[in-house]
């Protein structure tokens, strides 16, 4: 892969992901969630759910295969993703806990300054060796996260608070511009030639992955309704937890593999992983639904 290409793919996932948090900014309504902190039993374990217990999920379900060392890294950069737009739209879109979702999102956004340096170099040193030619830079993964994250998201918040009608008026826009980034640049990552910036994915890998991210996928959604009905969240929250465990921030995770690491291969579980976890997530959403007897696209009963 040359350097110019690296360049390239880079500018356009750090375009997708920057728009994302941006957009992520312009939905957040701070008396939401002051709400959500003054009864923070369900985002708490939401918070559990997604930062400690889906990793070591991941750890559990992919460890023990025989997957190649650089595909489970990727699992694992997958796994400290958490949250996204995506979550937050079928969260939307079901009439799930919309603060809760959006109160995830953002402080997963300030955490994962943390957890993704602790967790992508904890998975390399156990699956690649001590000696790996791989690394992840920690001052320029705070640094990229951060302008790229954090900085977005922080200046929709403010668009907001400061100029609501404003805000109002672009957020369509903006998200339309999102899908368009955010569906150009998977299909070049997923189907350019690797040296082209390409991720070079096959179908033998695609067969590969597919079965252990489906797994993971359906563990997340187990494992956040679980967490909101054992703290007694109701139902509706219990369904939000699930989504916002099993739909991972991808965009992120080819960041963190494609451009700080600079690994194809550990892209590819992200690659793979965003190609049905939206529809999974609607299957989810339907599903609870028909269980709670309210209708698939209206409040939960």
């Amino acid at each position: 892969m040359s350097a110019m290409n690296l360049t390239y793919i880079d500018f356009l996932v750090s375009a997708v992901l920057a728009t994302i948090m941006f957009g992520v900014g312009l939905s957040i309504n701070i008396n939401d969630l002051r709400q959500i902190y003054r009864s923070p039993k369900a985002f708490i374990l939401g918070l559990i759910s997604q930062m400690i217990l889906l990793p070591l999920i991941v750890f559990a379900i992919i460890g023990f295969t025989d997957l190649p060392p650089v595909i489970k890294v990727g699992f694992i950069i997958l796994s400290a993703c958490p949250g996204g737009t995506t979550s937050g739209f079928v969260t939307v879109l079901f009439r799930g806990n919309v603060a809760l979702s959006v109160s995830l999102i953002t402080v997963n956004s300030l955490l994962t300054l943390a957890t993704i340096p602790l967790l992508v170099n904890l998975a390399l040193t156990v699956f690649t060796g001590r000696h790996s030619p791989f690394e992840l830079p920690l001052v320029q993964t705070f640094l990229q996260i951060f302008f790229i994250t954090l900085l977005p998201a922080f200046t929709g918040v403010l668009l907001r608070y400061y100029q609501e009608k404003i805000a109002d008026r672009i957020q369509r826009p903006v998200r339309t511009v999102m899908i368009i980034l955010f569906a150009g640049v998977y299909t070049l990552i997923a189907f350019a030639d690797e040296t082209s910036g390409g991720s070079g994915i096959t179908f033998s890998d695609l067969w590969s992955i597919l079965p252990y991210a489906v797994i993971i996928n359906f563990a997340g959604f187990a494992t956040g309704m679980a967490m909101g009905i054992f703290g007694k969240s109701g139902i509706r929250t219990s369904w939000t937890i699930g989504v916002e465990v099993a739909l991972q921030n991808t965009t992120l995770a080819l960041l963190v593999a494609g451009t700080l690491i600079q690994s194809n291969e550990m892209v590819k579980p992200a690659l793979v992983y965003a190609l049905f976890s939206f529809w999974t997530a609607l299957l989810y959403g339907i599903v609870v639904k028909w269980y709670n007897k309210s209708k698939f696209f209206g409040e939960f009963n």
